[in-house]
Parts: structure tokens; sequence; C-alpha cells
């Protein structure tokens, strides 16, 4: 009896040991591919990027040009190749002249009339009779003169969104996982998830504006400002509005008065009863300015940055990085105002959750979790 309570101890121990080797695999994986790459060409000419809280060598020799996504690297070697980096492997994709198109997670490029585009590490065909196309976060967009359709890749698969008896046009508006595009006869509709969703008939067009999971427009046929929500066609405001921008999962607009509103499942803030002297959209941040002073919504919090308007910035992700007083470069991140240097006119890039800072002497800095790290 003994020997048997051992062995179930035993049994136990081995189950929850292996349990925890699992999560912790886990935790790596989720990790890594939540790790952001940050490319830059030193005073060296080495082309460089910061991975994973390390700068890394990409290439030893001077390369033409490069994008970059928070995840991707594409670049144009010294010798005309076209490769992609992904922070751990350096792809070659080919040595022909290709003009390309990236998201922070997708890469997409023609050959002539060629599409392809990178599946997991692999370089996948599209179209030989490929023309106009687009890429973003989840979706391609591209057309096919062979069929004289537009289609969708989402998640490796591809959908057909229309066909044309006449000239191919894009779609209205293409957001990071939604699209809203005219239909023969006019007739409006939504792609969202891999389905699409009937909108209705209008002859003088929609403006829409596209983010993640989130659609805004104002409703011609009711005169409302609606939104397309988790599959549904909602009315916001019995009115329309002056203007609309959509985030991930949230809507921003200005109503008739001038008031700045955010939307979010079903409940409405107030962001400002002044007027914004401007105001601005990107993934999980909102950002807007009244009088001589700046703000910012995240995380469900309005927060005064400024007492003055930058002279440049930009915005990402859920961080808002701007030129401040001294012509260097402060940013606003988890909740907290940094400086991040007063040396003026330095060049700054935001790449997922950190930010990237070139210095006049070609040295750069690097800020994420409240961290800085200099190359």
């Amino acid at each position: 009896m003994a020997s048997f309570l051992l062995f179930l101890k035993s049994d136990n121990l081995q189950f929850h040991f292996m349990r925890l080797i699992i999560c912790l695999f886990l935790l790596i994986i989720t990790a890594s591919s939540q790790a952001q790459i940050a490319p830059f060409v030193d005073f060296n000419g080495y082309f460089r990027t910061f991975y994973m809280n390390n700068f890394r060598q990409i290439e030893f020799q001077r390369i033409q040009s490069f994008q970059a996504g928070d995840n991707l690297v594409a670049y144009i070697d010294n010798r005309g190749d076209f490769k992609v980096y992904d922070g751990e492997n350096k792809i070659a994709l080919t040595n022909m002249n290709v003009e390309y198109k990236m998201s922070d997670f997708q890469l997409a490029w023609n050959i002539g009339p060629g599409i392809f585009y990178l599946d997991k590490g692999e370089k996948k065909l599209l179209t030989t009779f490929g023309r106009n196309y687009a890429v973003s976060d989840s979706l391609i967009v591209f057309e096919d003169t062979r069929f004289n359709t537009v289609n969708a890749v989402y998640q490796g698969n591809v959908y057909p969104l229309y066909q044309v008896t006449g000239e191919l046009y894009m779609p209205e508006v293409i957001g990071d996982n939604i699209i809203a595009f005219r239909d023969n006869g006019d007739f409006y509709k939504v792609f969202w998830r891999g389905k699409i969703y009937d909108l209705g008939v209008w002859m003088q067009g929609i403006t829409f504006n596209a983010g993640t999971d989130m659609l805004t427009f104002n409703d011609p046929t009711h005169r409302t400002f609606a939104i397309f929500e988790n599959g549904e066609f909602l009315d916001v405001e019995t009115f329309f509005v002056k203007s609309y921008k959509s985030g991930r999962g949230f809507a921003v607009y200005e109503d008739l008065n001038g008031n700045l509103w955010h939307y979010k499942d079903g409940t409405k803030t107030a962001l400002t009863n002044f007027s914004a002297s401007f105001w601005e959209v990107k993934d999980d941040i909102v950002v807007w300015g009244e009088n001589t002073m700046v703000y910012t919504f995240s995380n469900g919090e309005k927060t005064r940055l400024t007492t003055y308007m930058p002279k440049d910035y930009q915005l990402k992700n859920n961080v808002f990085a701007f030129r401040n007083l001294m012509g260097g470069v402060s940013v606003f991140m988890n909740g907290k105002l940094t400086e991040l240097t007063n040396q003026p006119d330095a060049i700054y890039a935001i790449y997922g959750n950190l930010v990237l800072v070139e210095l006049f002497n070609k040295s750069f800095l690097v800020f994420k979790d409240g961290k800085k790290f200099e190359a």
C-alpha cells in the first residue's frame, strides 16, 4: 500500500512538473511572438536591429533600402537581393527587381503582374495577373485581372470579394482586419473575419473609416452616425457627425457641436467639450489638442501631457512620441511621460511598444519598458 501511494505521489509530481514545463514553453513562445524589431543603419554602415533587449547584426555590408513593421523587416541588400528578417532568420525572397508593401505583420511584393506574399516564412504566389494590391496587419487585398476580381487574403485563405464587369477598383477602405467595399450596382458590403455582411445600396457613396474590429461611417439611409461592431451595424448617434476615426475595437468622433467622444462596447465617454484644434487615433491611443494643451486617452484614462503643441509627433499601438520644447524627443508610454533626449532634431520611430531614436552622431537610443538601451 505504501509503495502504491509513493507511486501516486511520484506520478503527481511528474504531472505538475510537465505542466510547469509546458507553461514556461508557452510563455517563451508568447514573448518571442510579441518581440518587436527596431532596425537601423549605424555609423559604420552596418544594418542592425534591436530585438529581445539586444542589438543584433543583420548585414555587414551597406544595404540599399529597407522598410519595417513591428515584427518584420524587408530590405534590398547591397547586391540587389530582396530579403526579409523576423528577428531570428533571414529569408532570401528573390534577386529580381521588386516593389513591395508591408504592415507590422505581413509582407507582399510584385514582380511585374505576379503578386507574392509571405505566409509563415514561406513564399506564396497569389496571382500572375495582378495589378493593384494593399497590405494591412491581417489582410492582403489584390486585383486579379484574369477573372476581373478583387480578393482578400485572411489567415492564409483567399476570399473573393467581388467580380466586376467593367474596370476594376479597390475597396472603399481597408482596415487591419476589416474591409468596406462596393459591389456591382453600388451595393455596399463589409468583410470581417472571413465573412461578408450586407449593408445596402447608396448611389452617392459612403465614406468609411476602418481600424481593427471597428468600422465607422455616416449612414446616408438612416441619417445617423453608425458603426460595424461584432458582426452588427449599430447607430451610435441619431444624426450625422463632423468626423470620425476607428481604433482597435473603439471609435472616436466629433459631433456637430465640436464635442469629442469615445465609443467602446456600447459606452460613450466625453473626451472634451471644447473644439479640439487637432485629434488623431491610432491603434489603442487617442491624442488631441485643446488651446495650447495636448491630451491623450488610453486604457480608459485621460491624461494631460503638455502645455504646448508639439512640432511633430507619432502615435502607434499604445505609444505617443513627440518633439518636446527643447527640440528633443519625449514619449508617453504605459501611463508615464519620459524625456528621452534633448538633442535637437533627433529622428525617432515607434516599433511595437518601443521607441528608437537616432542622435546627431549616428548613435542610437532605444526606450522599452521604462529602460534605455544605447548602441
